[in-house]
């Protein structure tokens, strides 16, 4: 199958159904996978510095290559059974590598633990979606949180494994999805990851580096339906680089300028403060309704970079 049709019917159906509990996720195995490894690498390396960066190198080469190599088996053996196999087995993959409804399906229960529960409540939900500590924060603030989360996963949970599945196939974007797994459980700057988890963190920041620009311009596009389009790019060019992340600010300035809220800023990371420039100017208060909108937003970012990486070249090729 052509894979950008592929990839056009892996995004329709993950729009439609998302990610079902009951159906087992390929993160959990690559999840699973960087937990088997991370011990014998520790213990069979240096406990020095170096050793650590070394068992970081390692690990990444390991995931990764086994990532590819096994996506590539099985659409090996499913082509020799049957093509149509092969063919739905590439649409399940491109939907699999997207999170273009669980990410407004978790995002939101955040709200709803606020409308329905308390503020530790939403406290606990939103800790289930950022890495800061959440025990301390204002309902502003969890929400603030929940927003930016919408807009840093629109660009590393939807535009980067639509571009790289558009530039690689599926294979290419399981691959990704390897690497943002990777830097999601060991990518911190911290005593236990600085060095173990530097190799994954920089290759994440790599693959990200052009998907959150694109998806930032993107966005800033996507908020003239509807939104503040004007001070989305207004606040793009102005924030995009106010953060630790050389890329998690710019889908993120957009965002802002496009609700006129303010996000960013100092937060308590494993206990100890982190501190952040903000972004965006603060016109008003984030308030609950923020939430779907910046979802909506996302959305929007969606459909304009599947126009963009997927619809066109398909009709170049047809």
């Amino acid at each position: 199958m052509n894979h950008f049709l592929a990839l056009l019917l892996g995004f329709l159906v993950d729009l439609a159904v998302g990610d079902p509990r009951w159906l087992p996720h390929p993160v959990q195995g690559m999840g699973w996978l960087i937990g088997k490894l991370e011990p014998p690498l520790r213990r069979l390396l240096p406990k020095t510095d170096k050793g650590e960066l070394a068992g970081g190198v390692f690990l990444v080469v390991l995931v990764v290559g086994l990532t590819g190599i096994s996506t590539m088996g099985v659409l090996w053996a499913a082509e020799e059974i049957h093509p149509a196999l092969c063919a739905a087995l590439e649409v399940v993959i491109c939907w699999q590598i997207l999170a273009v409804r669980s990410l407004r399906t978790e995002t939101m229960k955040v709200v709803r633990a606020l409308e329905h529960g308390s503020l530790e409540d939403g406290r606990r939900a939103v800790g289930m979606v950022v890495g800061r500590d959440t025990d301390c924060l204002s309902e502003e603030e969890v929400l603030a949180a929940d927003v930016e989360t919408v807009a840093e996963n629109t660009a590393d949970g939807v535009l980067a494994p639509l571009m790289w599945a558009a530039l690689l196939g599926p294979v290419g974007g399981m691959c990704y999805k390897a690497v943002n797994t990777m830097d999601s459980m060991v990518g911190y700057r911290n005593e236990q990851y600085l060095y173990f988890g530097r190799a994954a963190a920089l290759l994440d920041d790599a693959c990200n580096f052009f998907p959150a620009r694109i998806g930032g311009v993107l966005m800033c596009l996507a908020a003239y339906f509807g939104y503040d389009g004007k001070n989305a790019f207004r606040m793009f060019f102005r924030d995009r680089k106010n953060h630790r992340s050389p890329n998690s600010a710019h889908t993120e300035a957009a965002c802002a300028g496009a609700l006129g809220l303010q996000l960013g800023g100092t937060h308590l990371y494993f206990g100890k403060p982190v501190e952040k420039p903000v972004i965006g100017d603060r016109q008003r208060p984030v308030c609950r309704k923020d939430v779907k909108r910046a979802n909506d937003l996302g959305l929007l970012t969606a459909v304009l970079a599947l126009l963009l990486f997927v619809v066109l070249p398909l009709c170049l090729t047809l």
